[in-house]
C-alpha cells in the first residue's frame, strides 16, 4: 500500500506531462522513501530504473548499460557503452522524439568514484539532451553531498536542474494512515516512536499494541530497527563512538551547547562540528525561539528524528539488560514510567503541525506568518519563561500551551498562559489550549464566552 507523498506525486507527474527535457533532483535523508515516491511515479512510464552501488566506475557503468540495453532488447545486439557519454547519447537518440523516464538512484555513488560525472553531464545537458524528451532523475540519500555538490552555485549542474523535492518525513497526520484501527493516543504514541520515516512505520504491527511491538520489533535483538540508528550512522560518519555520545547526551536532557560538550568530554568547537554533521544528516536541529519584544534566551540543540530520539533515550542506555534478555524489566521500568513525558514534546510538534494545516485551510483567527517555540526571561516575574507555541504576524500574536497528561486541563493551565503573555505587547493576544484528555467544565464555559481562545483536542 503506498500512502502519502501526494504532492511529489502531483509535482512530477505535472513536469512529466510537459512532454520536453528535464532534469529532476531528488533527494533527503535515507530510508525516507524516495525510492518508493519514485518506483509509485515510474508505474505505467515508459523507464529505466538504476539504483548505483558502491562500485568502482567502471562496474556502475556496467550496470547502467546493461540496464538501457535490457530495456530496449539490445541485450544481443548491442555491445555495453564503453562511456558514460555514449550511454547519455544513446539516451538522447532514444528520447528525442517520445517521453523517456530515466532515474539514477544513489547518484553520489557514481560521482564519488568518476568525479568527472557532473562536468559531463552538464556538457550532455547542453548539447545532446536538452532538445530531447527525456525526464532525467537523479536522486541520493546525502543531503550534504546533493545541495553541495548537485544544486549548489559551484556544482558544474548548476542552473541545468529544472526542479528539485527534497523528500522529507511524514509528518504525524501522514504517519497515522499506517495505524488506522489504533486511538488517538496510541498513534501519536507510535509517531513518537518511529518518527516519519516509512520504512520504519510499516514494520510495526497495527493489530499488537504499542509496548508488543516496541518489544519485538526494536527491543528484540533479531529485529531490523534493534541496531539501525548505529547502523546508519557508521554508513554515514567515520567516527560513530563520538556522535552516539553527542546523540545520547541530548537524549538524556542535555541542548545546549556547552553542556552536551561537557557531557561528551570534548571542547566546545569541535563538538559544534560534529554537532553541524548531524545536522547536516537531519539527525539533530538547531531549535531558536522566535525573536520577539522579550528577550529570549539562547538556541537549543534536539534530535529531530524521533525514532533516534527514542532509540538514544531507551535503547541505547539499556543495552546492558536488552543484552540479558531483560526485555520486560526495560518495558515496565524503563519506558513505561517515562513515555508520558517522552512522547510530551512530541506532542506539542504534533500540535505545531496542526496550526500550519488550518493555517493553510484559513480557519484560523487571523493568517500567522511565523511560528515556534518561545522561552526567556520574564522581566515581571523575575524568572524564566516558557511558551510551547507562538504564532503571529504584524497585527496578531497565538499563544498556545500543549498538554500530554491524563488529566482535563483546568482554568490554572489558561490562567498561567494568559498571565505569560502580559510579557508581550503590540499585537491583538489569541490563545489556544490543546489537551489529550480534554477540559474541564469551567474551560469550556469560559472559552464559550471568549472567542479569542480556542480548544483542539485529538483533531477528529
Amino acid at each position: 500500500m503506498f500512502i502519502g507523498r501526494k504532492y511529489e506525486l502531483e509535482t512530477l507527474n505535472r513536469l512529466y506531462n510537459e512532454d520536453k527535457f528535464h532534469l529532476i533532483v531528488v533527494y533527503g535523508r535515507r530510508r525516507v522513501g524516495k525510492t518508493t515516491l519514485l518506483t509509485e511515479f515510474c508505474k505505467n512510464k515508459p523507464s529505466i530504473f538504476f539504483v548505483a552501488e558502491e562500485y568502482n566506475d567502471k562496474i556502475n557503468l556496467e550496470s547502467f548499460s546493461d540496464k538501457i540495453l535490457s530495456y530496449f532488447n539490445l541485450g544481443g545486439f548491442l555491445r555495453r557503452f564503453e562511456s558514460w557519454e555514449k550511454a547519455f547519447i544513446f539516451l538522447a537518440q532514444q528520447s528525442k522524439d517520445k517521453r523517456l523516464v530515466v532515474v539514477i538512484d544513489e547518484f553520489p555513488y557514481i560521482v564519488n568514484s568518476n568525479k568527472s560525472i557532473p562536468s559531463l553531464l552538464q556538457n550532455l545537458i547542453d548539447h545532446h539532451l536538452k532538445d530531447t524528451k527525456l525526464f532525467l532523475i537523479i536522486c541520493g540519500s546525502s543531503v550534504s553531498f546533493i545541495e553541495k555538490e548537485v544544486l549548489s552555485y559551484k556544482s558544474p549542474l548548476y542552473g541545468r536542474r529544472t526542479a528539485q523535492l527534497i523528500v522529507e518525513p511524514f509528518s504525524f497526520f501522514e504517519s497515522r494512515e499506517f495505524f488506522p484501527s489504533y486511538s488517538f493516543e496510541d498513534q501519536v504514541t507510535a509517531y513518537g516512536v518511529l518518527g516519519g520515516i516509512p520504512q520504519y512505520l510499516s514494520i510495526f504491527d497495527s493489530t499488537k499494541d504499542i509496548y508488543e511491538n516496541i518489544r519485538t520489533k526494536i527491543l528484540d535483538k533479531s529485529s531490523y530497527l534493534y541496531e539501525e540508528p548505529k547502523l546508519l550512522l557508521r554508513q554515514e560518519v567515520r567516527e560513530p563512538a563520538l556522535y552516539n555520545s553527542i546523540i545520547e547526551a541530548i537524549a538524556t536532557g542535555s541542548s545546549k551547547l556547552n553542556e552536551i560538550a561537557a557531557k561528551v568530554g570534548v571542547d566546545t568547537d569541535k563538538c559544534a562540528k560534529y554537532i553541524s554533521v548531524l545536522i547536516d544528516l537531519k539527525i539533530l536541529e538547531k531549535v531558536t525561539p522566535l525573536k520577539l519584544e522579550a528577550k529570549s534566551r539562547k538556541s537549543i540543540y534536539r534530535i529531530k528524528d524521533n525514532f533516534f530520539r527514542f532509540w538514544y533515550r531507551f535503547v541505547f542506555s539499556n543495552k546492558t539488560l536488552i543484552e540479558q534478555g531483560l526485555i520486560d524489566e526495560v518495558v515496565e521500568n524503563k519506558i513505561k514510567p517515562f513515555i508520558s513525558d517522552f512522547i510530551g514534546e512530541v506532542y506539542e510538534q504534533v500540535c505545531m503541525d496542526y496550526l500550519k494545516i488550518l493555517n493553510r485551510e484559513k480557519k484560523l483567527p487571523f493568517i500567522f506568518e511565523n511560528i515556534g517555540k518561545w522561552w526567556g526571561n520574564n522581566p515581571y516575574k523575575k524568572r524564566e519563561e516558557e511558551i510551547d507555541i507562538v504564532a503571529l504576524n504584524d497585527d496578531n500574536i497565538l499563544f498556545c500551551e500543549c498538554k500530554w497528561g491524563n488529566q482535563k486541563v483546568d482554568m490554572s493551565v489558561l490562567n498561567n498562559l494568559m498571565e505569560k503573555s502580559m510579557i508581550f505587547n503590540h499585537r491583538k493576544k489569541f490563545y489556544a489550549l490543546f489537551s489529550k484528555s480534554g477540559f474541564t467544565d469551567e474551560v469550556i464555559s469560559f472559552v464559550e464566552q471568549n472567542p479569542h481562545i480556542l480548544l483542539f483536542s485529538n483533531f477528529e
